[in-house]
C-alpha cells in the first residue's frame, strides 16, 4: 500500500484520513482501468483554501487566477508519485452551483488529480471528455466499493455524498 501524506490546511474542513486512503488504495487496485493509474510512490494530498492554491498557480503555473486543483507530478527516482493540492473553498461554491454535495465534489478533485497523474488530460475537447469518463468511472468504482472518502464542511449541513451524483 502506497504511502500517502495528508495535509489539511482548510479551517472549515474535517477530513477522514483512513477513508481517503482506502479510496487511494481502492483507485490503485484498479490501475489497469486507468492507463496504469498514478504513479508509485508517496503521494501528497494537500487540501486548502482559495487563496493559498492561488499561490501555487501563480507561483508554478504563472496564473494568479482561482482554481479547484493542482497536480505536481513527482520524481519517481526519489520515490514520489506527486502532490495534489485541491481548493476546499472552490468545492463548496461548485457544489452549490450543481446541487451536489460539497463532500462529493471534493471527491470528484481528488480523482481529477489522481487521474492527471495517471496521465489523462483535460487540455483540448477530446482530452476533457476522456476525463470526465474516466473521473465517472473512478466515482462509480468508489461508491458501489463503499470507498468514497468522507469530508465533513463545518459551518453549515452537507448531505451524505452516497446519494447524490
Amino acid at each position: 500500500m502506497r504511502v500517502l501524506a495528508i495535509a489539511n490546511r482548510h479551517p472549515r474542513l474535517r477530513v477522514d484520513r483512513r477513508s481517503v486512503a482506502a479510496a487511494i488504495h481502492g483507485l490503485d487496485l484498479r490501475a489497469a482501468e486507468f492507463r496504469g493509474g498514478c504513479p508509485p510512490g508517496e503521494l501528497s494530498l494537500a487540501f486548502l483554501g482559495d487563496a493559498a492554491l492561488r499561490r501555487l498557480h501563480a507561483a508554478f503555473l504563472g496564473d494568479p487566477s482561482v482554481t479547484d486543483v493542482i497536480t505536481f507530478a513527482g520524481d519517481q527516482r526519489m520515490g514520489l508519485a506527486g502532490e495534489i493540492c485541491i481548493s476546499a473553498d472552490a468545492a463548496v461554491r461548485q457544489a452549490a452551483v450543481r446541487g451536489v454535495d460539497p463532500a462529493l465534489e471534493l471527491t470528484l478533485y481528488l480523482l481529477h488529480g489522481w487521474l492527471h497523474l495517471s496521465g489523462f488530460e483535460d487540455g483540448d475537447p477530446a482530452a476533457r471528455r476522456e476525463m470526465r469518463r474516466a473521473e465517472a468511472r473512478a466515482l462509480r468504482r468508489l461508491r458501489s466499493s463503499g470507498l468514497l472518502p468522507k469530508f465533513r464542511f463545518r459551518g453549515f449541513s452537507v448531505p451524505s455524498a452516497a446519494g447524490r451524483a
